[in-house]
């Protein structure tokens, strides 16, 4: 029985007995087959879509909330579930079932010269707690990538969408129900009390990570506070550096799709680097395009030479994560120059390079040093979606464990297995 909460509880002890029994689950879980976690995830997929009506008025109670309380358009954005965000849920966990499942494949097995053999078994994590902002589709993201990989699942999403939460919470209990699997193996911590936070990120003993998911604020609270391992990044400062062997209508749909395909995302693209000799030909076609977007330039002074009402860029702009329809526009010499800022300003996301030019786009994606790293394509793809992991449960600019989208693997690790047949060591 999932623990619950009212106006008195204790919230450590609250905390400490959803850990307990996630702990508990994700034994269940680790020796779960990968048809009954399957059958969990269309199981859940088919309650989202059958009960979208539902999830959508609870969604429009959280949007009105939202409005009331001054989110801003980015926010607000993350936090609406319209018709086709609710059935990409859907989708998505339908992906994952398709997925092998990664728990228990054995890799590297060799024979040693005393007769044993050695090699590596994937296994799951544990139990992962994931603390969210605005998103409601990472309560179905999160709970179908670990119910798939074997762990269980610690939800802590924030209070502006917890109607959204709720109502999908009960989706993936049914689709748990239904394939026999506990239903504390995904829970969602139903109070919105800070002090639930920082329960979660110190409870050592059931909680094995923690994936944040949402602003750099609440992502720096939890990589200072926490005494639980975290997966993370804190910002998605995004490059696209056109080159001037680009091809121009190529260099333009990137550069114009990287911004404003959506905004308030991490992998939008916040600065546009561009090689001198194609400036004064390329940017005021691109500017043209972003004004048609509605997004406001900010140059620096060679930019706002080639093209009238651009905004003068601060030094802060070219570390700005915007989240909006603004832009930070450079011109640059070269790649040399090009990479140089990037190693500079960029979070370590995602960067994107447009050439014609073997060379230099191998030399890009050697030196360039960031989670994703891409050629003649969008930032916006640095996505676990369209990386074909089903789902993501977030993006690690670290380079320890998992790095760029995480997906089943990274919701795994490693252990050492020797096989024997009565060895002993001389």
């Amino acid at each position: 029985m999932n623990a619950t909460v009212t106006a008195t509880t204790d919230i450590p002890d609250y905390v400490r007995r959803v850990g307990q029994q996630a702990r508990q689950a994700a034994r269940a879980m680790a020796r779960a087959d990968s048809g009954c976690k399957n059958a969990a995830l269309r199981g859940i997929a088919d309650a989202l879509q059958a009960q979208a009506e539902t999830i959508a008025a609870a969604n429009a109670r959280d949007m009105e909330a939202g409005r009331s309380n001054g989110l801003d358009a980015a926010l607000l954005d993350r936090l609406e579930l319209t018709p086709p965000r609710i059935s990409a849920m859907a989708e998505g966990l339908r992906q994952i079932a398709s997925l092998a499942d990664p728990v228990g494949a054995i890799s590297d097995l060799d024979y040693r010269p005393s007769g044993i053999q050695v090699g590596r078994m994937r296994v799951p994590l544990g139990v992962i707690g994931i603390i969210y902002e605005s998103r409601p589709n990472v309560t179905a993201d999160a709970a179908g990538l670990c119910l798939k990989s074997g762990n269980a699942a610690i939800l802590r999403g924030g209070s502006e969408a917890i109607h959204s939460n709720r109502a999908i919470a009960g989706c993936i209990r049914t689709g748990l129900k239904q394939a026999g699997l506990p239903g504390e193996a995904v829970q969602l911590i139903e109070t919105t009390d800070r002090a639930a936070v920082g329960a979660l990120i110190r409870a050592d003993d059931c909680v094995d990570v923690i994936v944040p998911r949402g602003g750099k604020g609440l992502i720096e609270r939890i990589s200072s506070e926490a005494t639980v391992p975290v997966i993370k990044h804190l910002d998605g400062v995004c490059h696209v550096y056109i080159d001037d062997q680009a091809d121009p209508d190529k260099a333009v749909r990137v550069a114009v799709n990287a911004k404003t395909q959506r905004y308030g995302t991490c992998n939008t693209m916040e600065t546009l680097l561009i090689a001198e000799p194609v400036a004064a030909a390329l940017l005021p076609r691109l500017a043209a395009s972003y004004r048609e977007h509605g997004v406001e330039l900010r140059g620096c002074e060679r930019s706002r030479q080639l093209v009238d009402g651009l905004l003068p860029a601060e030094e802060a702009d070219w570390a700005a994560e915007y989240l909006a329809p603004v832009l930070a526009v450079r011109v640059v010499a070269d790649l040399e120059a090009a990479m140089e800022h990037i190693a500079r300003w960029s979070s370590g996301h995602t960067e994107s390079i447009v050439t014609e030019n073997f060379s230099r786009a191998r030399r890009f994606l050697r030196e360039v040093d960031s989670s994703s790293v891409m050629v003649n394509a969008s930032t916006r793809f640095a996505d676990g979606f369209e990386y074909g992991l089903g789902a993501e449960i977030g993006i690690s600019t670290d380079k320890l464990h998992a790095r760029g989208p995480v997906g089943l693997e990274g919701l795994t690790t490693l252990k050492w297995i020797v096989l024997g047949d009565g060895h002993i060591r001389e």
